[in-house]
């Protein structure tokens, strides 16, 4: 069997692709600082970690109120009106840092978390305007654009911090305002013509009859799960480095590492899962979470703390993108937006818990039970995928969108 050319992407998946790294340099620039925003704001050291987990909970209460608002106005005018959020979250963290208000910044992290509500459905949006065998490559592509997230994002954090005078990574912030801007003004030339017709939210089957499906399960157990794990470790770690003697500029290090591990496997991830199968993938980014576990749980070294995010980043990766292609199998048309949003709301609602609980188990036992205490949570992707293999490859029910 000889394989067929890949067919040509649309343009408006490499802008989605542009907008995806402009929101994720947000992102990795807020995971780099928030922590040690929250640190030196915060009366109680152990919230220090709150504004993280603040955002991934508006992310989670937003998720599904953007789905419905993309499905009823449309995703060109509903992504444009989301960077203002982004736009109003920089100016408001900018503020809040120069007044030394802890819960202004806690405001400004809840603006970014709705943004990135929106943002979720970059990868869905690129999806639904290619035919079926191009999906994987297409949510691929847009995800590819966290590899510029990887070098922007922390060197952003880094060289902003000393810009406003005692006003530590006020100026960082300020770099959150011009990437809403370029966000804005790079949605302005999507196109969604190609995409299908947008169906009633209530159409379709109902959500229980879809969420009953064994894939549906397992699609959102591996990217929830392992958005989990990866947020609780990630948003511990510039805290962790700190507490360890690490200089900041080790701390941004290891973070971008970190991002470039989550996305620059997006070159190869769409073709690997078209080789391979999506069920090994998502096996694959299981056992490097495990990998992850035992180097974090070996030191706490320059070199423990960079190849144990690396691999965490791949991690997430392949459960991530491996997960959303699988959900992509187990809805129709009429059922996306609904599908969709209930999924989006999963994964962050363990996000959100994950990244509240991190600055609490730091503080409170340490940088060995952060890992520790995660073991559960990739023994569950372990035996949902354990119990997939074990009933066979069944055909799905629903028709991919």
């Amino acid at each position: 069997m000889t394989d067929t050319p890949p067919q040509r992407l649309p343009g408006t998946v490499h802008l989605l692709a542009v907008c995806q790294a402009l929101m994720m340099s947000s992102n990795t620039l807020m995971v780099t600082a928030a922590a040690l925003v929250g640190f030196s704001l915060a009366d109680d050291k152990s919230l220090s970690t709150l504004p993280l987990a603040l955002q991934f909970l508006a992310t989670m209460l937003t998720s599904i109120p953007a789905a419905m608002l993309l499905a009823r106005i449309g995703r060109k005018p509903g992504f444009m009106l989301a960077t203002l959020l982004s736009i109003g979250g920089g100016s408001l963290a900018v503020i809040a840092i120069q007044a030394h208000q802890f819960w202004w910044f806690c405001g400004a992290a809840v603006l970014l978390g709705m943004f990135n509500a929106f943002g979720t459905y970059y990868r869905f949006a690129a999806a639904d305007i290619v035919s079926v065998e191009n999906k994987a490559r297409a949510i691929s592509a847009v995800m590819i654009g966290g590899v510029i997230a990887a070098f922007v994002g922390p060197n952003l954090a880094n060289l902003g911090q000393g810009l406003i005078a005692d006003a530590r990574f006020a100026g960082s912030f300020m770099f959150v305002i011009g990437m809403g801007l370029l966000s804005m003004l790079a949605l302005s030339f999507t196109h969604y013509t190609g995409q299908v017709v947008e169906h009633p939210v209530g159409a379709g089957r109902r959500l229980p009859e879809i969420a009953a499906q064994p894939r549906f399960v397992v699609a959102v157990l591996c990217a929830m799960l392992g958005y989990a794990v990866m947020s609780f470790i990630m948003t511990a770690t510039p805290l962790a480095m700190d507490h360890h003697h690490h200089h900041f500029s080790d701390t941004a290090f290891v973070i971008q590492w970190h991002v470039l591990g989550m996305f620059a496997p997006s070159f190869v991830t769409g073709r690997l899962i078209k080789r391979f199968g999506v069920e090994r993938l998502l096996w694959t980014g299981a056992l490097l979470l495990v990998g992850t576990l035992l180097i974090n749980l070996l030191g706490t070294t320059l070199w423990h703390f960079w190849t144990a995010l690396v691999l965490l980043g791949i991690g997430w990766n392949f459960l991530f993108i491996g997960g959303t292609t699988m959900l992509t199998e187990t809805y129709r048309p009429e059922e996306r937006a609904k599908t969709q949003a209930l999924n989006d709301f999963l994964v962050f609602t363990s996000t959100t818990l994950a990244s509240l609980s991190a600055g609490a188990m730091l503080h409170g036992f340490g940088w060995w039970w952060v890992n520790i205490g995660v073991i559960p949570l990739v023994l569950v992707i372990i035996a949902s995928l354990s119990w997939l293999g074990l009933r066979g490859h069944r055909q799905p029910t629903g028709a991919s969108a």
